[in-house]
């Protein structure tokens, strides 16, 4: 891989990380067309190490609060009734689901799981439901001639139930193109969360999968055409990048629809269906040398 490659890569894990459009898929997509080898699940892995350092510093005041709250309940027992200490087992919980699965499906996910045929599939179909989700809140925010608004959960209703829900919505993102955030939001706006909720319980939910992820591939960093050098470079890049665009999408979803996402995945899904079935692209562009 070249510095050049690494540096657009790293800026495409930026921009598409915390959009629900699937940065998995993105590099995937972004090697193929560009008739780079595909960088791998390796590569994915370490430079969304970059972005969730991202997330750690936006959200660095969270963080450290739920951080000190749960460590606090572990000793004080009257600390186990606090939002913080509860949200610091929840995100624990909620990670369960994409540490097993992960470690299960390790093979395919390196392997079949990058055919471009069934990214298309999960960017259109994982489109449809954020879709579907999304139409579902606008309807409860706005209420309607014969509906009342209907008020939405917070976070602070979060429980077990849902925390494990929202934690098998991330583990579906293992597929490239089912997209982190858009498969943990949409299962938060199907469950009745706010977009704000959904939203911020998945980056958080996030952390503790993608940095495990991340250290776990380290051993495979530096295989192949990967070098460590262009790795690192990218993983910086992302991380940059990255910050920029949650601090922007925290604010696009207060008063924003997902409809613009749904609409690209859509017609990135179908395009790719038409380039694959002409002839123009293989399903497996870049992967024999990669």
């Amino acid at each position: 891989m070249s510095w050049f490659e690494s540096f657009v890569l790293g800026l495409v894990q930026g921009l598409t990380e915390f959009l629900p459009i699937s940065s998995s898929a993105h590099l995937r997509l972004t090697a193929a067309f560009a008739g780079w080898h595909d960088p791998g699940a390796a590569f994915t892995a370490i430079t969304q190490i970059g972005t969730e350092a991202a997330v750690l510093i936006y959200f660095r005041k969270d963080i450290v609060r739920i951080v000190g709250a749960w460590f606090k309940s572990l000793t004080d027992r009257s600390m186990r009734s606090d939002h913080d200490a509860q949200m610091g087992w929840l995100v624990i919980v909620g990670s369960i689901p994409i540490g097993v699965l992960g470690v299960t499906f390790k093979d395919q996910i390196e392997g079949p799981f990058r055919d471009l045929r069934l990214i298309a599939t999960t960017l259109i179909v994982m489109g449809i439901v954020l879709g579907v989700a999304d139409r579902l809140a606008a309807r409860d925010e706005t209420g309607g001639k014969h509906r009342a608004i209907k008020e939405r959960k917070s976070l602070k209703e979060l429980g077990i139930k849902d925390g494990l829900i929202f934690g098998f919505c991330q583990a579906m993102a293992l597929i490239p193109g089912v997209s982190r955030s858009g498969a943990t939001i949409s299962g938060g706006l199907l469950m009745g969360y706010t977009r704000e909720a959904a939203a911020r319980y998945s980056f958080l939910l996030a952390v503790p999968a993608v940095l495990a992820s991340g250290v776990f591939e380290l051993k495979d960093a530096g295989e192949g055409h990967v070098a460590w050098g262009p790795t690192i470079f990218a993983t910086f890049i992302a991380f940059g990048v990255g910050y920029v665009v949650i601090a922007w999408f925290m604010k696009f979803i207060t008063t924003k629809s997902f409809m613009p996402f749904v609409i690209y995945r859509i017609v990135l899904g179908i395009v790719l269906f038409a380039l694959v079935g002409a002839g123009a692209l293989s399903p497996h562009a870049g992967e024999s040398a990669g």
